[in-house]
């Protein structure tokens, strides 16, 4: 194979797979290039992210961080989530405790997951992932809705968990700010998201 023909390792290692993928085959796929997400033995695999979503996650990563980590928690990008076995997600945002260097956090460490919305997954984010965060127990869910036409608004909506599902607990549309004293004092203004 020359140069010009090779494909990054975990690629190779797609092709040809038969049948559900367990655990532990996902975790031996190691980094990837990808956004590989696995569900219940089903690899699902979106996307990079536009340049608007990396700057939303990276301004969110900024007004999290200094709280999280007063309340003793970690402020991560992209990491994997295991919600359960067979189960790992990346969420846009992790606030986490558990420990500081490890492969993936655990559900039961996970303070609040985010994700931001994109064309290409909006339903997946508002409806299963959301659903799979409740599942596993994950108290806290932001759901990041940009206006996907010129990102020039957004919507933030933060959730708690309530019995097995999440209920809205505060929002903020463009202009306004989105404020909660839990799961950690959040104070996020929707101008502050958005490049302009």
């Amino acid at each position: 194979m020359m140069t010009c023909e090779t494909r990054p390792m975990s690629q190779v290692m797609l092709d040809g797979h038969d049948g559900p993928w367990t655990e532990e085959e996902y975790l031996a796929l190691g980094e990837t290039l990808s956004r590989i997400e696995l569900i219940d033995g089903s690899l699902l695999v979106t996307p990079s992210p536009t340049h608007p979503h990396q700057s939303i996650s990276a301004r969110l990563w900024a007004a999290f961080q200094p709280a999280a980590r007063a309340a003793g928690l970690r402020t991560h990008l992209a990491v994997n989530l295991r919600l359960g076995r067979d189960r790992f997600v990346i969420p846009d945002l992790l606030v986490a405790g558990g420990p500081r260097v490890t492969l993936f956090s655990e559900a039961p460490d996970a303070a609040l997951a985010c994700e931001i919305t994109s064309p290409s997954n909006a339903a997946l984010d508002r409806s299963l992932k959301m659903s799979l965060c409740a599942e596993a127990k994950v108290p806290w869910f932001l759901l990041v809705e940009p206006d996907f036409t010129d990102y020039e608004s957004v919507t933030l909506c933060l959730y708690r968990l309530k019995d097995k599902e999440y209920v809205e607990h505060t929002s903020a549309r463009q202009g306004g700010t989105l404020t909660s004293e839990l799961p950690f004092p959040i104070s996020i203004s929707t101008d502050d998201l958005l490049d302009f």
